[in-house]
């Protein structure tokens, strides 16, 4: 049986597939719907993702050097 930590890291797995079938940057707003901010937080932290200000709005973007 997965225990909770296997399936937050399958969500965060999940999330960053999302981005990339994207174009790799998708708008924030459109992922806090789908995702929780703990997901989105944890790639942030692990720096496989990046936040873009582009003045109207956020963009969720995979980091340049991943």
């Amino acid at each position: 049986m997965a225990n909770s930590t296997d399936n937050f890291d399958r969500r965060a797995n999940h999330l960053l597939r999302s981005i990339r079938l994207c174009g790799g940057c998708v708008p924030l707003h459109r992922l806090q719907f789908q995702f929780s901010d703990s997901v989105i937080q944890t790639l942030l932290d692990r720096e496989l993702v990046q936040v873009q200000n582009t003045g109207c709005g956020f963009l969720l973007e995979i980091a340049e050097d991943f």
